[in-house]
């Protein structure tokens, strides 16, 4: 048991460092841990340790399903996190943006556009705005 829980522990902390190194805003586990500390160690050791680091499906499409499932919920903080991630993961500006308009069939021209907007936030931040042709 102790293995598995530090094989979990090492995959939680290079999905991390994969997805959410540099990342400039307030990281969920962050915020979890100022209100309870053991618990926002199981969450993170399940959410980014096992969920995340499953080998399933490419890093790539995971984000790319993340951002466009955080998009048509509206999920703007969420979003912001997973497009930081995506782009670690080698994810494009340009398929981000098809992402986020392909939400326009199922939350609406105001989800895409909140959507976008995200995007083009993260992009400047990372100093890769505009997108380059």
């Amino acid at each position: 048991m102790k293995e598995e829980n530090a094989d979990t522990k090492e995959k939680t902390r290079r999905t991390a460092e994969l997805y959410f190194h540099d990342y400039p805003g307030e990281l969920a586990y962050n915020l979890w841990r100022e209100f309870d500390k053991d618990l926002a160690r199981d969450m993170s050791l399940f959410i980014t340790g096992r969920l995340y680091a499953r080998e399933r499906i490419p890093h790539r499409v995971r984000q790319l399903c993340t951002a466009a499932a955080l998009t048509v919920l509206e999920r703007t903080d969420e979003l912001k996190m997973h497009i930081h991630a995506a782009l670690n993961v080698g994810c494009t500006p340009r398929e981000l943006a098809e992402v986020i308009f392909q939400m326009l069939t199922y939350g609406g021209v105001p989800v895409a556009n909140t959507g976008l907007k995200a995007l083009r936030e993260v992009l400047k931040q990372r100093n890769q705005w505009p997108i380059q042709e």
